[in-house]
């Protein structure tokens, strides 16, 4: 969250919307928290909100961290967050990606490679004790999906904002 913070101690940013990141609500238990901590408003909602909020004018930017970067620059995060990418270029918000250099993986040419880890089906099915849905229903519960280079306007990192094409000048 450290862009965040930057941002709204340089007066360059009024609010956070932060979705709530499901199955395991990591935007809502952390993301919120760290933004409480820091003074930052911040207002929770849910996932499939966020297009409803570019719509109507309330998002500017979107920014989100990295699990895994490419040397394309094809970024693996949180699922959910190639859906988020896709809405934020349909309203012509720029999409970015904080994340330290450690995070690009230069073995790696493109996202295709990235393995992405499948995770237990009770984080979909069950709600603390409560199951939500009928005996007899399938899950697919990937952890992460993979947001191609394209749709990334740029990725922050601890030497400033870089465009994807050009991350392989780091590469050494």
């Amino acid at each position: 969250l450290g862009v965040i913070g930057s941002a709204w101690r340089e007066g360059r940013l009024a609010k956070v919307y932060a979705d709530e990141t499901r199955p395991r609500l990591q935007g809502a238990k952390l993301t919120t928290w760290e933004c409480v901590q820091e003074n930052i408003p911040v207002t929770l909602i849910s996932d499939n909100m966020a297009a409803h909020c570019m719509k109507q004018g309330l998002i500017h930017a979107v920014v989100v961290g990295a699990d895994r970067i490419a040397a394309n620059g094809d970024t693996a995060n949180k699922i959910g967050t190639y859906s988020l990418a896709i809405v934020a270029k349909a309203h012509n918000i720029p999409f970015f990606v904080a994340a330290p250099l450690s995070t690009i993986d230069f073995k790696i040419s493109d996202g295709s490679q990235i393995p992405i880890e499948e995770r237990d089906a009770v984080e979909i099915y069950q709600v603390g004790e409560t199951r939500i849905c009928p005996e007899g229903v399938e899950f697919y519960n990937p952890a992460f999906d993979v947001t191609p280079a394209e749709l990334i306007a740029g990725i922050m990192t601890e030497y400033g904002t870089v465009a994807p094409g050009e991350l392989q000048r780091f590469s050494n």
